[in-house]
């Protein structure tokens, strides 16, 4: 029966395959642009919720106040936006991949970091930091669900995402708290905001695109951008705190 799965999947993918490595691979010029902005956040943010994590009592020895981490602000500013862009320029081509994973941390019972972006194909490695066990489930619509426990000190889980996808939510399904959120993407210009709100994608081509932003709680925005030779273009967000979703959880205890 997996074996049969897996057939499928493979089979499933081929065209995609197919399609991206008959593609021309980009070759800087010197001219590409970059792309920086602010991401804020109007109102009054969300108070963060505290966490009931007697079930473990690993996680507790680690967080003497709990909190969900759905959003981090510093003065308005919002973290954890994912920002990318997209556009047939962009989509006419392939680009190296980088030879570097990118490593998902279990670490006080939160996943770290909290969202984060992926090269389609890239190793993605992630670790437990806890002395305790987790478990790893991504749960896209585009690639293979799997879903793994992993002890503590136990090695490195290894995997990748062939296709392309916005945004697979990873969590924990011991500890129902632990979420994180991976973009996968076929080319290099994605970011995160830091926790200062700022982002910064560098390299791009120039030409007319789309620049979208994401967050798990406040949805997404995108805005026309047109990149000319060796600029630096500046484009901010803005999201409105009035406009979050109730969505109480069953750990919740209360507000803090």
């Amino acid at each position: 029966m997996r074996f049969t799965l897996y057939l499928l999947l493979l089979i499933a993918a081929l065209p995609v395959v197919a399609q991206e490595t008959q593609k021309p691979f980009y070759y800087p010029t010197g001219n590409e642009g970059v792309v920086t902005g602010t991401i804020t956040l109007k109102g009054t943010p969300p108070k963060p919720r505290l966490i009931d994590m007697s079930a473990d009592p690993a996680c507790p020895q680690f967080n003497s106040k709990p909190q969900t981490d759905w959003v981090i602000t510093n003065q308005g500013r919002l973290k954890n936006v994912f920002v990318f862009v997209k556009g047939d320029t962009i989509d006419a081509y392939r680009f190296e991949m980088p030879d570097s994973e990118v490593t998902l941390d279990q670490r006080a019972c939160y996943f770290g970091p909290h969202v984060f972006g992926i090269r389609a194909g890239q190793t993605l490695r992630i670790i437990n930091g806890d002395p305790t066990q987790h478990n790893v489930h991504p749960t896209p619509k585009l690639n293979q669900e799997w879903n793994l426990s992993q002890a503590h000190d136990s090695p490195a889980i290894l995997r990748t995402f062939p296709r392309a996808e916005m945004m697979i939510p990873i969590r924990c399904n011991q500890h129902p708290w632990m979420k994180a959120y991976a973009g996968v993407m076929n080319n290099p210009f994605f970011a995160v905001s830091d926790g200062l709100g700022k982002f910064e994608i560098r390299g791009l081509p120039p030409g007319t695109y789309k620049l979208v932003v994401w967050h798990e709680v406040f949805g997404a925005q995108e805005i026309d951008i047109t990149v000319v030779p060796g600029e630096i273009r500046n484009a901010d967000f803005t999201f409105d705190a009035e406009k979050i979703p109730e969505n109480p959880k069953h750990w919740f205890l209360s507000e803090p």
